[in-house]
């Protein structure tokens, strides 16, 4: 792990360094060039995480200056819960911090928000071709089992 290594809420002043972890997150999931996200969803996703009436919220590591990583997680009401889920949306590090606890610091970092929430459960998907992240993934939490379907509507 990075030795300098804090995670920590986003802050307004991080914009600029958190846009190019987004973009490559982005870019690993096929939303670049062409197929990119609109510049609007990016604007309004950062206003979230600063909205105290939104559920969503950001971390982001940091080591001798520098961001490195980034975790967007939600809260959100369940049929068969009374506490609010955490469903941990996004996760990203850069190529550079990749193999290095950074995405583990994440996460860890992520259930303790959720704990302080009062959240009984954290959970997040990836997709199937992501082998190295479920490497990590199998570590730290359980497969659930089940399969995601969708469709745009």
């Amino acid at each position: 792990m990075h030795e300098t290594l804090t995670v920590r809420a986003v802050a307004h002043a991080d914009y600029d360094r958190w846009l190019p972890l987004w973009d490559g997150y982005n870019a690993f999931y096929g939303r670049s060039g062409p197929t990119a996200l609109p510049a609007e969803i990016t604007a309004t996703t950062w206003t979230r995480f600063f909205d105290a009436s939104e559920p969503v919220h950001a971390l982001v590591a940091e080591s001798a200056g520098e961001l490195i990583g980034l975790a967007h997680y939600l809260y959100h009401r369940a049929t068969t819960s009374i506490a609010p889920l955490c469903y941990l949306n996004d996760l990203f590090t850069s190529e550079a911090a990749r193999g290095k606890g950074v995405g583990r610091a994440l996460i860890e970092a992520v259930y303790a928000q959720a704990r302080a929430a009062g959240s009984g459960r954290v959970y997040w998907q990836t997709h199937e071709t992501n082998i190295t992240a479920q490497a990590l993934y199998d570590k730290i939490a359980e497969r659930s089992g089940f399969i995601v379907y969708r469709k745009s509507v």
